[in-house]
């Protein structure tokens, strides 16, 4: 019986290279969970505490505590985390297809567009981060407010409060582009390409013990909670493996003659493989979650200025809306049908974007490749972008079932609708945790390769 081959993964400690980027990643991941419990100034500190005790630790804000990690629950100086870079990003991404000077540009030359759009996306994302601050310590504010609560942060341009508020926006916005400092060091120094995957992967996992304890101090619903959150965990991340794997191999032909074509002809027995064009299932990550939810929190928080008006009808119609768009309870049943439809439709929207950037249908006539019965040119690109969106419809249920885990537990578990916002470390946080675990794996095996360890190569 043959001696096994030594596995690669055991050299990935001897490498020098390997360990020092391994080393910088989890120092640099350790300085930004520190610098993420450091309290933006100004914060009131009780008002806060007694804020998320009650109703503000659901909804949307408590989807976004959970991917940043805490740091809103702390009104951390990194509360934003890098989401404004990643909103620039989807900004500039959704203008390229309207603005035709900025798509020709990126089809014309994809290197020097990468290097534009990176770019604008640093100088896009400093405003960003700032509309970002503005527009969350206004709605923790209101929300506050509306729980007959005081203010979390006294914030305006008045007279006495200018100095104060301005030195808190500088302050979050240098937060914010601090940590997506720390994800290009990563991205650099440390596992290539991955820095701003883990510093949001890193925000995620850090919540998973705190939320286990507090499941665990259930001492009636410990078990029942536990079993669920443990099976969701692992039906969750079969689905999303499984979903991630999928693709559909288009196969494509090359008119011109080559050299085997004339080895062929001449009757020597060479095997051509049939090259193929994979399209990947795309499950658009946690932006279509992140727009969903958005879109559905902003109804509640306007509806909150007219419960309080004295006219009978807009009183009653604002408390009526508030009452659909609440997301707790059994009862929310609209809410989270309007969300998993949402959700469904914007991997659709998001999907087709990024896809039609792409522009396979010239890059495959440039190449002089072409699909077996289709024109090429525009004829190729409709013909991919029709099997794109056949191929998007898994992605797009799964993504859908992730975002109403929360309301179908509570349906089969009544115990979990207190302990909601753990579950979404099961479904929605997962699906970040499942990704970038699996492409640091893919990424730290192309290094160990780069390095001359691969399993190929290796013996006793």
């Amino acid at each position: 019986m043959p001696d096994k081959k030594p596995s690669a993964w055991r050299y990935l400690w001897f490498s020098q290279d390997i360990r020092n980027k391994l080393l910088i990643t989890l120092g640099l991941l350790m300085l930004f969970r520190l610098a993420a419990n450091v309290p933006a100034p100004g914060v009131d500190r009780e008002a806060l505490k007694v804020f998320f005790s009650g109703a503000g630790s659901g909804g949307f804000l408590g989807f976004l505590n959970l991917l940043s990690g805490g740091t809103i629950s702390n009104f951390s100086v990194l509360s934003m985390g890098v989401y404004p870079y990643i909103t620039a990003q989807i900004i500039l991404q959704l203008l390229i297809p309207i603005i035709p000077s900025l798509q020709k540009r990126m089809q014309d030359d994809q290197r020097e567009g990468r290097r534009w759009m990176e770019k604008w996306t640093y100088y896009l994302a400093v405003p960003m981060a700032a509309l970002s601050a503005i527009g969350q310590i206004n709605t923790f504010n209101a929300l506050a407010q509306q729980q007959g609560g005081p203010a979390i942060l006294p914030f305006g341009f008045s007279s006495n409060l200018w100095l104060t508020s301005v030195t808190t926006l500088l302050v979050m916005t240098a937060g914010t582009m601090f940590a997506i400092w720390l994800g290009e060091l990563i991205s650099e120094y440390g596992i290539r390409g991955q820095g701003l995957s883990l510093v949001i992967f890193a925000g995620i996992v850090s919540q998973i013990p705190q939320n286990m304890i507090t499941l665990w101090s259930d001492q009636i619903n410990r078990w029942s909670l536990l079993t669920a959150m443990i099976v969701v965990m692992l039906l969750t991340i079969l689905a999303i493996v499984y979903v991630q794997q999928g693709r559909r191999n288009v196969p494509i032909i090359y008119p011109q003659k080559s050299a085997i074509f004339y080895a062929m002809q001449r009757g020597k027995n060479v095997r051509m493989p049939q090259p193929t064009l994979p399209l990947m299932v795309n499950l658009a990550g946690m932006i279509p979650l992140i727009f969903a939810s958005a879109l559905l929190q902003f109804p509640a928080i306007l509806a909150g200025f007219f419960i309080g008006s004295e006219t009978e009808w807009v009183s009653s119609f604002a408390t009526s809306i508030q009452s659909f768009f609440n997301a707790t309870g059994i009862n929310s049943w609209g809410y989270w049908l309007l969300y998993f439809f949402m959700v469904v439709g914007f991997t659709y929207f998001y999907t087709t974007v990024l896809f039609d950037q792409q522009n396979y249908g010239d890059n495959l006539k440039r190449s002089g490749a072409q699909i077996p019965g289709v024109h090429s040119g525009v004829a190729t690109q409709k013909y991919l972008s029709r099997i794109q969106s056949r191929i998007t419809f898994p992605g797009a249920l799964l993504l859908g079932f992730v975002a109403i885990m929360p309301f179908l537990l509570q349906l089969v578990l009544p115990a979990a609708s207190s302990s909601a916002g753990l579950f979404l470390v099961s479904s929605s946080g997962l699906l970040i945790v499942v990704g970038v675990v699996r492409d640091m794996f893919m990424n730290i095996e192309a290094e160990l390769k780069l390095h001359g360890y691969q399993e190929k190569l290796l013996i006793n």
